[in-house]
């Protein structure tokens, strides 16, 4: 189990080294012709995620962890290669089905098995510190990997796309030295009756319902709107400096996940999930608000309660998931999530094609402070502290 916990480092940081990320959607409306069809292919990810997240995430539950993580690896490995022939708007959507497979592996399933390695360890109450920390190498595998793509993409779009596969061999490869962990029940029975429960669980829970919809709104809004900003940056910067722009950022949200463990512990859940809201919606909307060469650095240092809000939020959800439903109701939560973002960001693309990145930004960002509605609700006296 301990041997779990250290590999989640690797394995986290190795699944997002990705050089392409930071100029995804300029690579993918090149090669579509639009904002709206470039978001399309993100669209397709996060609905195909959507689409197979039930089943996923119950096989997880009813065969095992381990397993769940080759399987991601592996059509992460296909998606990217898919990616990188390109080309044609259907390679692209063909790379996108695998790599929503790929990510409904491992939502629910990954966070399952950390928790069920600490369980088994007896530090189940440590976990908001792990997590913080495994979760802080997603975040450094995509800073160090954007100064990578930002400067190969200023000669060719194609070679980013075939070294972004070389990272997820690596990725399959360590998948295969997890440890399965025992210390939950394997479920033989009827998995209809397994979902049901799973359901039951968000119907008679009023705070995790609330909580729920708070990592719903934030994947639905925030990452359409992250993914997209691409697209304002290159208004202002050159092509080479963008992966700059998202190293910085993604370095400090790592340092931000890093030491989420020690600021919940400080100040709690509730000031800094409200604190999150304020700051970085503030931020955001200054930078775009007023375009400069300085946006981009501006709109970068919100990172810095990134990590801490992803960490608390999940610590939230975890607190209130069952033991043996715990991967299908994290992909339940995935679920809708991909949904919204399947649909949001289409709808991004289009507005950006009509009044520019610029506006549709701001409005995302307008959206953006909608959580704070729910946080009243999840905070109020005798529920979550």
């Amino acid at each position: 189990m301990e041997r779990n916990i250290r590999l989640f480092s690797y394995l986290n940081f190795f699944t997002d080294f990705i050089p392409y990320a930071p100029v995804a959607i300029l690579y993918f409306s090149n090669v579509t012709g639009s904002y709206a069809l470039g978001m399309s292919v993100f669209s397709l990810v996060m609905l195909a995620s959507a689409f197979f997240e039930i089943p996923t995430g119950i096989f997880s539950d009813l065969i095992g962890r381990k397993n769940t993580v080759i399987l991601g690896a592996t059509t992460r490995i296909l998606s990217g290669i898919l990616y990188a022939i390109g080309g044609t708007y259907g390679m692209l959507l063909a790379g996108a089905l695998f790599e929503g497979l790929s990510r409904s592996f491992y939502s629910g399933n990954n966070d399952a098995m950390l928790h069920d390695s600490l369980t088994q360890l007896k530090k189940e109450g440590d976990f908001h510190s792990h997590f913080g920390k495994t979760h802080a190498m997603f975040q450094v595998g995509l800073g160090i990997s954007a100064l990578l793509g930002g400067i190969l993409a200023q000669w060719s779009f194609a070679l980013v796309m075939w070294i972004s596969v070389i990272p997820q061999l690596i990725t399959l490869a360590l998948a295969f030295f997890l440890v399965e962990p025992t210390v939950y029940t394997k479920e033989s029975g009827n998995v209809f009756v397994h979902l049901k429960e799973s359901i039951r669980q968000f119907r008679i829970n009023a705070t995790l319902r609330y909580v729920s919809i708070v990592s719903i709104l934030k994947e639905t809004l925030g990452e359409a709107g992250y993914l997209f900003r691409s697209a304002f940056f290159i208004s202002l910067w050159p092509l080479w400096a963008i992966g700059i722009s998202s190293f910085v950022t993604s370095i400090i949200a790592a340092l931000s996940y890093y030491t989420s463990g020690k600021l919940i512990n400080k100040f709690g859940p509730k000031k800094i999930l409200i604190g999150e809201s304020l700051f970085n919606r503030s931020l955001a909307l200054i930078g775009l608000g007023f375009p400069s060469v300085l946006s981009p650095a501006i709109m970068a240092v919100p990172a810095i309660t990134y990590g801490v809000g992803q960490t608390s939020i999940n610590m939230l959800l975890q607190k209130h998931f069952t033991v043996k439903q715990r991967a299908t109701m994290g992909s339940l939560n995935s679920l809708a999530g991909s949904i919204g973002f399947g649909l949001f960001a289409i709808v991004v693309g289009k507005i950006g094609d009509w009044y520019g990145a610029r506006i549709a930004l701001i409005i995302t960002q307008l959206l953006l402070f909608s959580p704070l509605i729910f946080y009243r609700l999840i905070f109020k006296k005798n529920q979550t502290t």
